[in-house]
């Protein structure tokens, strides 16, 4: 049984990993220890503040 757990919690590491989860718990994390009195963002508003970062950030296309 517990190999099928490793394998399973690999595989839902991976998965959460792949698809961003992971990064917006890291950033709750860092967000609680460097701003103990301020509200965590939502993952709403987490999603609409890195999708606004990272438009900034991009280099212009030529099409």
């Amino acid at each position: 049984m517990s190999g099928i757990k490793k394998v399973l919690d690999s595989v839902i590491w991976y998965a959460r990993e792949l698809t961003g989860e992971t990064e917006y718990d890291r950033y709750c994390d860092r967000h609680r220890r460097n701003h103990p009195d301020a509200p965590v963002p939502t993952r709403a508003e987490y999603d609409r503040m890195r999708t606004t970062q990272r438009e900034c950030e991009s280099p212009g296309r030529c099409c």
